[in-house]
């Protein structure tokens, strides 16, 4: 070879190893990009889009109820223009966008709150690991290493991680409930049937429940007076908190981790005689008569040992596969997507059912919605825990084990059959994963349930907190007193950094300590104007008033809430009370004018 020819082959072969480096290097540097992209939205969102709400009503008109609160949509919620993926990128490429918006979507975006984006749902929404195989499994903000819980794993990790205020999804088989306890966050399902289901890609008809994500029960409140539409109404206690037993058994958890807690609250907010306990196995078996027929069905071998429970899971199991594959079977031997083993097996791996099958099968549904009302009617409230373990660990075989989807199912499947609401309470940690617990009301009582958890949550915090710590529970040497005033200054820098919620929190243990003291009552109504909650704002400023007749933020925040409230005379007449207590107080002279203009109107 020419020693030209070599020196030119030579310095290609240099430029190549230049090229191939900066090809590495680039590589990295989007690999690294993308990290970035991932860990910056925990891999929750398929897609970013932007619904604004209309402009907010002119004076005296009340603001839209969800101003100024952000929220995302699971994939299987209609927006228009959109594609709903379903999970699954076939579905994507074989569907047309979507003509109009799910009108659950249209109401909370017409209520004040902007639609940020869509979330990652498993495949078809039919499992509850929130693992998937299409798309980057959503990273649990609570637990890195473990998984998110699904099917609506996206919506859960982006309140988890503070992406957005709220996010919405499908409950079917546990499709809220269970990435709510494993993310750490509250899930409220509500009663099946209660919310249109109207442009939601459907998976099982008769169990699917619209459900919705928040990080604290104001807003889980006021989202949910907005979707089921509900009227101003007084709050109710529930006057029974039956604990079942048996089912608190279903939990590898320590059952004191939970059942303590709710003990502890019960008795603490409703008194001792509230408490009932219940063993639900003997329950449904004599409330639930066609159950002995399905066992009859049933019974072969192995399976005549199958307890009530399980044959209430088998019955929640077959009811979603058959109504699954009605509603989208033909598509599936249309198009033969690539399917996850772990759901196609439970797809596939039964027969098809026959009529009298599915008529038990309803018999069966139609007689639970029975049993639950009968037992819990219209004041009372069923604890059960939510999932049988922590979140299990990315990747391990855990989820697919018979021991635990029995254990999940038997709990999942008391309100996906009965079609009653239930909402996930989180409860602190263990073994450094999210715990929590479910409380469950009645076929339509999903105001009523709430409203309880708004008055349970920060006792149920602060309970979680001293059984995980009980040295923090121990005779300190200070006075109540103090106690008290170092709760209120932890509540007001909870407030300067405008979280409403542990500020209230933090204020309500200064009035447990001290209850004489007007200002602490005040400063909470002060956090409960910020959320919204001008009812509970309103009562804490008398309060404060009947304590200390010259508070005037007192005043001035009583004022606020009854503006708020469209009682302009009584808003009227705080503020001219501030002012005859400080002459010169601008925002109590300016709130008067405003408002005699408007009441003379």
């Amino acid at each position: 070879m020419q020693p030209k020819r070599r020196h030119v082959l030579a310095s290609r072969a240099s430029n190549l190893w230049v090229l191939l480096g900066l090809g590495i290097a680039g590589a990295l540097l989007i690999t690294k990009k993308l990290k970035k992209r991932v860990r910056e939205d925990f891999g929750a969102f398929i897609e970013k889009l932007l619904l604004l709400p209309p402009p907010q009503p002119s004076p005296p008109k009340a603001p839209h109820p969800l101003t100024a609160l952000s929220f995302a949509v699971s994939d299987l919620f209609d927006v228009k223009g959109y594609v709903s993926g379903f999970g699954h990128p076939e579905w994507i490429r074989t569907h047309e966008a979507a003509a109009s918006t799910s009108p659950v979507v249209s109401v909370l975006v017409e209520g004040g709150a902007t639609c940020v984006g869509k979330t990652v749902v498993g495949e078809f929404a039919f499992s509850i690991s929130g693992e998937t195989k299409h798309y980057d499994t959503p990273t649990n903000p609570a637990a890195p290493a473990r998984i998110p819980g699904g099917s609506c794993s996206g919506a859960a990790v982006a309140v988890a991680a503070n992406l957005v205020d709220f996010a919405l999804g499908i409950d079917t088989v546990g499709g809220v409930r269970v990435p709510a306890g494993y993310c750490g966050v509250l899930g409220f399902r509500s009663s099946q049937g209660i919310v249109s289901n109207a442009g939601i890609i459907p998976v099982s008809s008769s169990l699917d429940a619209v459900g919705w994500f928040a990080r604290d029960p104001n807003t889980l409140r006021r989202v949910g007076h907005v979707i089921l539409q509900l009227p101003f109404a007084a709050q109710r206690n529930p006057r029974q908190i039956i604990l079942a037993d048996d089912y608190l058994q279903f939990s590898k958890v320590p059952v004191d981790r939970i059942s303590q807690v709710v003990i502890k609250s019960a008795e603490k907010l409703f008194g001792r005689q509230a408490l009932k306990h219940e063993n639900l196995e003997k329950y449904f078996e004599a409330k639930v008569p066609s159950l002995k027929e399905f066992c009859r069905e049933k019974v072969n071998g192995d399976d005549a040992k199958l307890t009530t429970s399980m044959l209430l899971a088998n019955v929640m199991q077959l009811l979603q596969r058959h109504e699954f594959l009605q509603n989208h079977g033909d598509w599936i031997n249309t198009v033969n997507p690539s399917i996850d083993p772990a759901v196609y097996s439970q797809l596939c791996k039964t027969p098809e059912l026959t009529d009298e099958e599915i008529e038990n099968l309803n018999a069966v549904r139609n007689q639970m919605r029975v049993a639950i009302g009968s037992l819990l009617k219209d004041d009372g409230i069923l604890v059960i825990p939510t999932m049988p373990s922590v979140p299990p660990k990315l990747g391990s075989k855990e989820t697919m084990s018979e021991d635990y989807k029995n254990r999940s199912s038997s709990l999942l499947c008391v309100a996906s059959i009965s079609g009653c609401c239930q909402v996930t309470v989180p409860l602190g940690k263990h073994d450094k994963c999210p715990v929590s617990v479910s409380l469950i009301a009645r076929h339509g009582g999903d105001r009523f349930l709430l409203d309880t958890v708004q008055k349970m949550y920060a006792s149920l915090q602060e309970n979680s907190s001293l059984i995980v710590n009980p040295k923090s529970s121990s005779v300190n040497t200070i006075s109540q007193e103090e106690s008290a005033e170092i709760a209120k200054v932890k509540g007001n820098q909870a407030f300067k950094e405008k979280q409403w919620q542990k500020a209230i929190g933090m204020y309500s243990e200064a009035i447990k300590l001290n209850d004489k003291n007007g200002t602490y009552y005040s400063n909470r109504a002060a956090a409960y104007l910020e959320l919204g909650s001008y009812r509970q704002a309103e009562g804490d400023c008398t309060k404060a008033l009947t304590l200390d007749k010259k508070n005037i933020k007192a005043y001035l925040r009583r004022g606020a809430a009854r503006e708020m409230l469209g009682n302009f005379k009584e808003a009227i007449d705080d503020f001219s009370y501030a002012l005859v207590l400080e002459p010169n107080n601008k925002r109590a002279a300016l709130s008067a004018d405003r408002l005699r203009k408007v009441f003379l109107q």
